[in-house]
């Protein structure tokens, strides 16, 4: 038994195999395969851009059009509006992304263990909803007629102008920012909360030995362990300042704020899918889709080149 017991402590002792390492290489390997056949053998569908594409027919027997497709994008009418909204709703995004932040300090301050796991579930819980259901919801509190804001509006005041933020074109940014926040805040927390379980408690207990208030602990201990999750999902928020979603904007748009509502996802699929043409027109929806890779690709790389010269860290 004794004999036993030794072998096991040696077996539980020996270094890292090289059966074990195969194994990681294998997985690593099959990882690398998958990303290789589904974000990468994918860029050879860009052809489609350069050519007429007509679905059900070979790629090089469709005419050759070469910069056609981005010609046609670059001069569309709405096109600068388009970028404009697509920008400011990016914007909004990146100057609101110390909430999820301030969210999770703030679930880490609560002592009560009930009451923070309350207040966690339904921040987290409305990522979860579908666009669809936030949309069924929005449109029974803010709906201009019957909606519940409305209602009670007109109970204190029946010749009040009616509150319609979901239809007019001035509060379009805002609202569909504070939806935004309301829906991922919670989920995005996590992160945060993540990052400050790895935070060394006996700082903690350091920073009380000197005396330090809550406010001193978070300001010069949670904060600063904070910050490189932080700028880790700054940089990747700006590398895709054009990808705003799709879902969100789609089931929001109407025809009082078309003009501010609509990004450059949502154009996508209005001016391709939507269009004249026969099946949709997929080499201008294939010259979007290049163009908002090939800018998120720059961004990506120029706002980790700035902080790598400015801070000394960067995430490539």
């Amino acid at each position: 038994m004794a004999a036993r017991t030794l072998e096991n402590q040696k077996s539980r002792k020996k270094p890292f195999g090289l059966h074990n390492r195969k194994l990681l290489f294998a997985i690593a390997v099959v990882c690398f395969a998958f990303i290789v056949l589904f974000a990468y053998v994918p860029l050879f569908g860009w052809a489609m851009a350069f050519f007429n594409y007509k679905p059900g027919f070979n790629l090089f027997e469709c005419e050759f059009t070469g910069l056609d497709s981005f010609r046609q994008l670059f001069s569309h009418p709405d096109f600068p509006r388009v970028m404009r909204n697509t920008f400011v709703m990016s914007f909004l995004g990146l100057l609101t992304m110390p909430v999820p932040m301030l969210l999770a300090i703030f679930l880490n301050e609560i002592r009560n263990r009930k009451f923070r796991s309350v207040v966690q579930t339904l921040t987290t819980l409305p990522y979860f909803i579908s666009w669809i259901l936030v949309f069924a919801i929005a449109f029974a509190i803010f709906a201009p007629g019957d909606g519940m804001i409305n209602r009670i509006i007109r109970a204190f005041n029946p010749s009040a102008k009616p509150f319609d933020p979901m239809g007019n074109p001035n509060a379009t940014w805002v609202f569909q920012l504070l939806l935004g926040l309301w829906k991922g805040t919670g989920f995005s927390a996590i992160i945060y909360l993540a990052s400050l379980a790895g935070i060394d408690p006996q700082l903690f207990d350091a920073a009380k030995v000197d005396g330090a208030g809550r406010w001193n602990t978070i300001l010069h201990i949670t904060i600063p362990a904070l910050m490189p999750t932080f700028l880790t999902l700054l940089l990747l928020g700006i590398g895709n300042i054009l990808s705003n979603g799709f879902d969100q904007y789609y089931l929001f748009q109407n025809n009082l704020n078309k003009g501010t509502i609509q990004v450059l996802d949502l154009f996508q699929y209005n001016v391709t899918m939507l269009s004249s043409t026969p099946g949709g027109n997929y080499p201008l929806s294939t010259a979007i889709a290049m163009c908002k890779t090939l800018v998120s690709v720059t961004l990506l790389f120029t706002a980790n080149f700035i902080s790598k010269k400015v801070r000394g860290t960067s995430i490539i």
